[in-house]
């Protein structure tokens, strides 16, 4: 409790315009003081084609709103190394958008996350609850959870409502303290969380949670090459040995839907999805109105994508 009451105590909030406002030890990671640091980003309509407004940074001893707006490339690009780099440990809750924005908007390729949505169902499973498809904690039930941190987050509603009457939110200059305070409420308690699910994690599920936190950033962002220029998967640990298992590689598939089969696959009212991932472990995403759109993304164990990939094509015939 004590650890939580200074969690909650007020905490500096540093809005960044220019590089060398930001802690060196961000700027030029090394494997000789290596970092952990909650992460989220907002902005307008946040995927490849929206804008990213802020980027935030979560440290031990106070928060960096790094505003993309004032800021810019250059100031974007002065954090790629730290963003991309496996000496940063990125702690963030479901972190698909924010890499897409990223990669597309500032050829930024997001490394090394720690994403608190796979580590909770990890966490879950590892504690006998079966699995099911699109059982995903959001944030505020997370931060609600008093076995990670037990705080409530009305504000969040209220942001909600006023994004809805006016989407462009975050774009607004100068930052109103409300603004500062929702943004920093996103990634304040990231770090505390992290410590108590590491605490709880098996070796399996810290294996699987690094590889998922990999596929998930590069979910949206499958291109030509498959992400081949991306930094290699996380390999299976050779002191993981899981007595009559054999442990199998996980990997990303995209399905590519020709112009009018989406539906097919959906199904009316998502019946037809839902069975797929019913009948197969892995998880199902879909570009959506923020694209692309005419793309299927898989991620799980390599024989259950394969199976999902082939039952989806075999709707579309």
């Amino acid at each position: 409790m004590e650890e939580l009451k200074v969690h909650l105590a007020p905490i500096p909030i540093h809005i960044v315009t220019e590089a060398s406002q930001l802690p060196c030890a961000f700027l030029e990671p090394s494997p000789e003081r290596q970092l952990v640091i909650g992460f989220d980003c907002e902005g307008v309509d946040l995927a490849r084609y929206g804008r990213l407004c802020i980027m935030q940074l979560a440290f031990e001893d106070a928060v960096y709103l790094v505003d993309a707006v004032e800021g810019g490339h250059l100031l974007m690009q002065a954090c790629k190394p730290a963003l991309e780099s496996v000496y940063v440990t990125k702690v963030v809750h479901d972190c698909k958008r924010d890499s897409e924005a990223l990669y597309f908007q500032y050829g930024i390729k997001l490394n090394n996350v720690v994403d608190t949505q796979i580590a909770y169902s990890l966490i879950e499973e590892q504690e006998g609850r079966k699995w099911a498809p699109d059982e995903y904690i959001s944030f505020v039930g997370l931060l609600a959870d008093p076995r990670y941190c037990g705080v409530s987050y009305a504000e969040k509603e209220e942001v909600r409502t006023l994004l809805r009457e006016d989407p462009k939110f975050w774009e607004h200059r100068p930052l109103t303290y409300m603004m500062k305070k929702t943004a920093a409420d996103d990634v304040r308690f990231l770090l505390h969380i992290y410590n108590k699910m590491i605490e709880k994690l098996e070796l399996h599920s810290l294996w699987q949670l690094a590889v998922r936190g990999s596929l998930y950033c590069r979910c949206f962002c499958v291109n030509d090459n498959d992400c081949n220029d991306w930094p290699p998967l996380p390999p299976i640990p050779d002191n993981l040995i899981i007595e009559g298992q054999t442990l199998e590689e996980e990997i990303l598939q995209s399905v590519d839907v020709p112009v009018g089969n989406m539906g097919r696959v959906i199904g009316k009212k998502g019946a037809s999805i839902l069975s797929i991932k019913k009948s197969c472990k892995a998880e199902i995403f879909f570009g959506g109105q923020k694209g692309p759109p005419d793309k299927i993304f898989i991620i799980g164990a390599a024989k259950e994508v394969q199976k999902a990939a082939a039952i989806i094509r075999g709707k579309m015939l």
